[in-house]
């Protein structure tokens, strides 16, 4: 069966809750950011606002018999272009089950203009969908063909990434919802000197009060830092016994980790949100830099590019935990199906406080963390259960 079709748009897929939170935000909030370096740019959140005008990207591969499958990723403006006029054209005619040869061909086909960053989201999408299809064309869910179930439920953890509510309402809220792992960020960096150090173990200090003993607690940098000024963290929060300390520094500084590990060799670190490809993490599995791996499927190549990182990990005894990876159905398949991914991250948010999970999924058909863990969906594909007509009724094209 070949490829048909491969044609990408814009779409809104914001999830709408119809229970009111049970409280109000508190403050405007907002998580450190490599840009905050500069003063203009902390002032209101602009250096997010370039980010906020490019949507989600969806991604319809279909078939010669008129099945399709659907993929996602995000930064619309650039990527709809890359997979409609460059890469989409040229798989066209590829056979719809080879998903090795379409990956390697996109990988390939993108090589001359960079395949890491927005190609690497263009590839992601029409991966993602062709994968869809294939579970959709075989009748069977794609951690069936990915080998089948390695465990039979998938541990979650919550990360507060909207700091709005404060910190005491979410963190009590994901434990109500049965969370026993969950994952704060920081709102203050080396631009703020030692106040900053300050304001930030006193941040996971009352974070680490808040959850108690028995609730496994991680801090997201978001690649705000420096290695002197991360080195200098990671010894103030020893004593709070953090599970992992996430992208410290600029995704590019692979050399700052290795800096960093000689300076810090006890707290496990975490980082590869912002990779692209599988090199960088082969590079850090060889140099022994980074504890767990954690690209994102929509991001890094698709189930096809994080499968490769997951062998990679596997294979230097590093832990790989997806980003956001149980937000959709795509990074809960995989990550039932292998090995090297113990944990799922359930982040955008995950619920304002009252908000049940049920009301907070981006696609119908996705599973939902229940008490801690979450079981994905055994209908063909990703079990999205989503028609033309609501793709439609979300576009922006």
């Amino acid at each position: 069966m070949q490829i048909k079709e491969v044609r990408a748009f814009p779409i809104d897929i914001t999830p709408r809750p119809v229970t009111q939170p049970r409280t109000q935000p508190v403050m405007p909030g907002a998580f450190a950011s490599p840009t905050w370096r500069y003063a203009e740019l902390r002032a209101g959140g602009r250096e997010r606002a370039a980010h906020a005008v490019w949507h989600r990207v969806a991604c319809l591969v279909t078939a010669e018999d008129g099945t399709w499958g659907l993929g996602l990723s995000i930064l619309s403006g650039p990527v709809v272009t890359i997979i409609n006029e460059s890469i989409g054209p040229n798989v066209i005619g590829m056979d719809c089950m080879a998903t090795e040869r379409v990956f390697d061909a996109m990988s390939r086909m993108t090589a001359a203009y960079g395949t890491g960053g927005l190609a690497s989201y263009a590839i992601s999408a029409i991966d993602t969908a062709l994968w869809d299809l294939k579970g959709k064309l075989l009748q069977r869910p794609v951690y069936e063909l990915l080998g089948g179930p390695q465990k039979d439920r998938i541990f979650c953890y919550g990360s507060n990434t909207i700091l709005s509510y404060g910190l005491e309402a979410s963190l009590e809220w994901f434990l109500e919802l049965g969370f026993k792992a969950v994952k704060i960020f920081m709102d203050s960096g080396p631009w703020d000197g030692i106040a900053g150090l300050n304001r930030t173990e006193e941040r996971v200090a009352r974070a680490r009060e808040i959850v108690g003993d028995d609730c496994e607690l991680m801090l997201d940098c978001w690649m705000a830092l420096d290695v002197d000024y991360a080195a200098r963290l990671l010894e103030r929060l020893a004593p709070y016994r953090l599970k992992w300390v996430e992208d410290l520094l600029l995704p590019e500084d692979q050399e700052g980790y290795v800096r960093l590990r000689q300076r810090n060799s006890s707290q496990s670190i975490a980082t590869g949100e912002h990779w692209y490809t599988p090199y960088p993490f082969a590079k850090a599995a060889a140099q022994g830099t980074v504890d767990i791996f954690q690209p994102d499927v929509l991001w890094v190549g698709g189930i096809t590019g994080a499968q490769r990182i997951c062998h990679i990990a596997e294979a230097f005894g590093v832990s790989v935990i997806t980003h956001g990876g149980m937000n959709f159905p795509y990074g809960q398949h995989l990550a039932l199906a292998t090995p090297a991914i113990p944990w799922g991250e359930r982040s955008e948010g995950v619920a304002a406080p009252g908000v049940p999970l049920e009301e907070m999924t981006f696609l119908p058909g996705t599973a939902v963390i229940r008490d801690g863990y979450l079981v994905p969906s055994d209908a063909p594909g990703f079990g999205i259960e989503v028609t033309l007509d609501w793709l439609r009724e979300r576009s922006l094209a």
